[in-house]
Order: structure tokens, then C-alpha cells, then sequence
């Protein structure tokens, strides 16, 4: 259940289509999806983290699949549905392949497993593995 119903673009704040437009030009698109559409209730939101998608899910020291890869791996540990989608079609445009996502589902599910155990259990973190 959303809090706001997606603004579309034809109903949206000149503010708001401008934003609209850089997402669809930077994503060599024409269409701009729900989540977009749903921070465009508060505009200064909408291009906060647009920006900040644009920084961080953009040219870096990793490639863009393993970008991908890992927003998945946090979705699912957040369980964001709408998330796991939109960055599983995403990493499927990348070159994800299925043997990719069950390796990526075995670890995800694994670091999850022993994450509870060493916190059940309050395993001290090794003096080499503590950084400097």
C-alpha cells in the first residue's frame, strides 16, 4: 500500500518534470518508474536521491553488474520487494545470469545465516581482523 499515488508526468511541477527528464535522458528511456514517481511528492527528496543514485550507481571502481549484484543482495536482506525487482531487471540488462542469481541467492542467504549466528552468540571479532 503507498502513502501517495505516482505522479505522472503530465501531472507533475515543472521542478518535478525536469527531474523526470534527466532520469529518462540518463537512462536512455522514456518512461520514469513508481519510485520516481512517488518521491516526486517531495520534490527536493526526488532529486536528492536521484542525484545520489546518479554518484554512486555511476562510473566507479566497480562495474555496473556487480553495482547491481550487490543493491539485490540488500534488498533481499531488506526484503524491498520493489527493489529487488527493479535491481534484478536491472543486473538482468547487465548480463546477470541465472546461475549469477542462485550463486548470488546461496551467498546472500549464507551471510545472513552466519550473521545471526555470530551475533547470537557475540563472537568476538579477531585482533587481524579489527582495521587500523
Amino acid at each position: 500500500m503507498s502513502l501517495h499515488d505516482p505522479i505522472e508526468y503530465e501531472q507533475a511541477s515543472p521542478e518535478v518534470r525536469a527531474i523526470y527528464d534527466d532520469i529518462m535522458a540518463t537512462r536512455k528511456t522514456d518512461w520514469v518508474n513508481n519510485f520516481w514517481k512517488v518521491l516526486a511528492h517531495h520534490p527536493e527528496n526526488l532529486q536528492r536521491i536521484w542525484n545520489n543514485i546518479k554518484q554512486v550507481m555511476g562510473h566507479g571502481a566497480l562495474d555496473p553488474l556487480t553495482k547491481e549484484l550487490i543493491y539485490v543482495a540488500v534488498s533481499i536482506t531488506n526484503n524491498c520487494g520493489y527493489c529487488i525487482a527493479s535491481h534484478g531487471a536491472g543486473a538482468r540488462a547487465k548480463g546477470m545470469t541465472e546461475a549469477q542469481l542462485a550463486e548470488l541467492l546461496a551467498v546472500v542467504g549464507l551471510a545472513n545465516e552466519t550473521n545471526r549466528l555470530a551475533i547470537g552468540y557475540g563472537v568476538p571479532v579477531d585482533e587481524v581482523f579489527q582495521s587500523r
